[in-house]
């Protein structure tokens, strides 16, 4: 079992890099691997570091982050991407969704509240600001339910999908269903195959509004 969860942050703010560069250094069970200003080598970053957990701006020179988000999944696919922007508008937060992200705090965000989400979101939560997560749900409760789409999912895997949606960690489902978190994980990456999602977030989503569960 590893002693630290090992985090990249990208963000252009000097100012706030150096800030929560400090507070994650700061954080007893979390290592910063690096900061970068833009994500210009974004995909030779993850390659070289593979990071648990990526913090992405996403009003960044060049590519932005929600394009980045994109390259870190394709070249790590295990690490967790959370964004951390002052941008609350349903296309940006959808965008950065679809693309992968697990997590969206906004920076007024509390110091405490970041450090919480880093961890929760590498145990595979997925932290969202309040007033981001409410136009989440207020986004899906105001779609009319697509067809109902057989996505060949077997029975062990819609009970592990139901854990996801209700909010259980994948410690939680390993518990419920006497199997181990290696095992709730290949079920997991099994279900983003068939859904043809890229995340967490993205798959419960796709559960709620395809009633899938």
């Amino acid at each position: 079992m590893q002693d630290k969860i090992t985090v990249v942050y990208y963000e252009d703010n000097s100012s706030l890099r150096e800030g929560i560069a400090f507070l994650i250094q700061s954080a007893p069970g979390l290592q910063l691997l690096a900061t970068f200003s833009n994500c210009d080598t974004v995909r030779t970053d993850m390659e070289e570091l593979k990071p648990d957990v990526v913090l992405m701006d996403i009003d960044l020179p060049g590519i932005n982050g929600i394009e980045a988000v994109g390259i870190v999944k394709a070249a790590s696919p295990k690490t967790q991407v959370m964004m951390l922007t002052v941008f609350d508008n349903e296309e940006k937060i959808f965008q950065a969704i679809r693309n992968g992200a697990s997590g969206y705090l906004l920076k007024n965000t509390s110091p405490n509240e970041i450090i919480d989400s880093i961890f929760d979101v590498y145990r595979g939560g997925s932290p969202m600001t309040a007033n981001v997560a409410r136009k989440v749900l207020q986004y899906f409760q105001h779609q009319p339910k697509t067809q109902k789409t057989d996505y060949n999912l077997s029975e062990r895997e819609q009970e592990i999908l139901k854990g996801l949606v209700s909010g259980y960690s994948y410690k939680l489902i390993a518990n419920e269903y006497f199997i181990s978190i290696d095992t709730v994980r290949s079920h997991i990456r099994h279900i983003y195959d068939k859904l043809h999602v890229n995340s967490k977030t993205e798959a419960v989503l796709k559960a709620i509004n395809e009633g899938l569960v």
